[in-house]
């Protein structure tokens, strides 16, 4: 990180100034409420959809919930959270953790070498970037439950990605551009932001459900990288779990079922093909992992209102393969 950025996010506020003479976390800053539901409304300037703001230092920072979704960035140094219904969670210097508004956690004591940002978002900033990520894998629909806000949802994400030169890049330029505005703003940041999770796709492989449930991010890495043959017998029995267990705790953290959940990745798929390449349809529906080419037919048009042939014909023009 840029050594002028660096310190500008070391600086001591106001508020930790306080708490190294003593003090504890005013939560007459965070809420106007009896409950710690942390309010939108006290950090963000009016008609601001997101902003960027050290993470407290010298205190431990009691349990709470928010009405927004937060993702923190660690500067330097390490911070541990403890997120109810998971294991604690040390965020270390380069790594990202989202959390979700119905995430209720609570922050251990950082010192002075532990620097770290909060960014606060409010969930229509996201738009833009669902239009981009979709919402057939795990960071989509993470936003989505954000959007509906509703408990049993996957709360937390953690991605391990302080190697990912491109993802520390795309961070670093948020924060300065929330940290120094400039014109056109907002377009920039969605913008960032979008490229930011259509990277973060990328490194799945490196990251963890930090509300503890690794068996429905397991199911969801399966139908993300393994689509055509995903099974949820056979990865019941690999995770050493029922069948009717994790099924429930899919359903329970994404709110729909593993076939649905499945039907919508492949048919994504399969529209992706249509418009980009050469394939046949019959030869997209196998790519997918179907072999019962009527209920396919059946899915996809109740899924984009056309049939395959005509779908691609909408999309790319006059550009069919020659055997269609």
């Amino acid at each position: 990180m840029r050594e002028g950025l660096m310190q500008e996010l070391r600086r001591v506020t106001e508020e930790e100034e306080r708490l190294l003479a003593g003090g504890q976390v005013d939560k007459s800053l965070y809420t106007s409420g009896s409950a710690f539901l942390i309010d939108s409304e006290k950090l963000l300037a009016k008609g601001k959809l997101i902003t960027v703001r050290p993470h407290t230092r010298f205190a431990a920072f009691p349990m709470h919930t928010h009405n927004y979704v937060e993702i923190m960035y660690m500067c330097s140094g390490k911070t541990v959270h403890h997120i109810e219904g998971g294991p604690p969670v040390t965020l270390r210097a380069g790594e990202l953790l989202f959390l979700n508004q119905h995430a209720s956690h609570q922050v251990d004591r950082a010192g002075e070498d532990d620097v770290g940002v909060n960014f606060i978002v409010l969930p229509q900033f996201f738009d833009y970037a669902l239009t981009l990520v979709g919402t057939d894998n795990v960071l989509g629909r993470f936003l989505l439950s954000g959007l509906r806000q509703s408990d049993g949802e996957m709360s937390c994400l953690h991605f391990h990605v302080a190697e990912a030169p491109t993802i520390q890049n795309l961070v670093e330029n948020l924060i300065w551009g929330l940290v120094h505005p400039q014109a056109n703003a907002r377009r920039i940041n969605q913008a960032t932001m979008g490229v930011l999770l259509l990277q973060l796709l990328n490194y799945t492989g490196d990251l963890e459900e930090a509300s503890g449930n690794g068996a429905v991010l397991a199911v969801l890495r399966e139908i993300e990288e393994n689509y055509p043959t995903a099974d949820l017998t056979r990865l019941a029995k690999e995770l050493h779990v029922s069948l009717p267990y994790l099924s429930a705790a899919v359903r329970r953290a994404t709110g729909r079922t593993f076939k649905d959940l499945l039907l919508e990745k492949r048919l994504s798929k399969a529209a992706q093909l249509l418009r980009e390449t050469r394939l046949t349809t019959q030869d997209i529906i196998l790519a997918v992992g179907y072999e019962n080419t009527s209920y396919f037919y059946r899915a996809f048009r109740a899924r984009y209102g056309a049939t395959p042939k005509d779908y691609r014909k909408n999309c790319g023009g006059d550009f069919r393969p020659p055997s269609e």
